[in-house]
């Protein structure tokens, strides 16, 4: 086969690299033969031919590909009229649409610690990588969306991987305090999802315990602070794991000064999202 003048010349250079030696032929690049020049008595001392600039690689967060939903429970916007409405609890019974919620005794309000928590959490999982959303953003908005037998609609059409609902205990025991974490008995989800809730749970109790200076509770499930209940809807309506959790009792006053805290908001946050972190993994 006769070959092309233009494909002689290349081959030909080819040649010339390989008996003169010493040469990387570099694959890097479009550049145009005319711009490799080799000769014998530059050969020894050529510089090396300077490795590409490869652009870091971003990390890869441990949530990363993760959707979980926050619930911050109840809401501000809540008026007798609307939130005293009967609504499905989700097996069976019917309850309220939703309340404001118990406040300190000194009158901060659990809607608003609830809001606020969600919010340090929410910071803590998307720098991880996850995808979070809330059932609210605000503390002025009244919706059906708000009724506890819709806090889960988030969690199912999205097909989350888990839902937090964020609570605060108004127990008045005298000196009743800590925290405890709910696992509905009547999941929509079936068995498999309530064990999976269960397992949630105990990552958080332990991350809770490790991470923050809330104890657990000393009123609610006997030591072991988990409360296992039907009446929920909140959890009763979710098809994916959900847990509800009572980070502490508004009306004791240790809590209380705990929950008016930015730094306790941020290491429960971080707890939390510790244990999310080693239920997924």
């Amino acid at each position: 086969m006769r070959l092309s003048p233009r494909f002689a010349l290349i081959t030909g250079g080819f040649v010339a690299l390989v008996l003169i030696g010493g040469c990387a032929v570099s694959t890097v690049g479009e550049a145009s033969a005319s711009a490799v020049q080799v000769t014998a008595s530059s050969s020894a001392s050529a510089s090396p031919t300077p490795s590409p600039t490869v652009a870091p690689t971003e990390p890869v967060g441990p949530l990363e590909g993760r959707t979980i939903v926050i619930d911050p429970g109840h809401t501000g916007a809540w008026t007798a009229k609307w939130g005293y409405r009967r609504v499905s609890d989700g097996n069976g019974r019917k309850k309220a649409c939703n309340s404001s919620g118990t406040a300190t005794n000194r009158g901060y309000s659990e809607h608003a610690y609830n809001l606020a928590q969600a919010k340090a959490l929410a910071k803590e999982l998307r720098a991880l990588g996850a995808t979070v959303l809330l059932t609210r953003t605000d503390d002025k908005t009244r919706s059906n969306r708000l009724c506890v037998n819709h806090r889960a609609d988030l969690l199912n059409t999205n097909s989350a991987d888990l839902l937090i609902s964020l609570h605060a205990d108004g127990n008045l025991g005298k000196g009743h305090r800590g925290f405890h974490l709910i696992v509905s008995k009547a999941m929509h989800g079936g068995k498999t999802v309530i064990a999976k809730s269960k397992a949630l749970a105990k990552d958080l109790r332990t991350a809770l315990e490790q991470g923050t200076s809330m104890p657990r509770s000393n009123y609610i499930g006997k030591g072991s602070a988990y409360s296992f209940r039907s009446d929920l809807g909140t959890l009763n309506f979710a098809k994916h794991p959900a847990v509800m959790i009572e980070l502490g009792n508004m009306r004791n006053a240790t809590d209380a000064k705990l929950f008016t805290s930015a730094k306790f908001r941020t290491q429960a946050a971080r707890a939390i999202t510790t244990g999310v972190v080693n239920y997924l993994s």
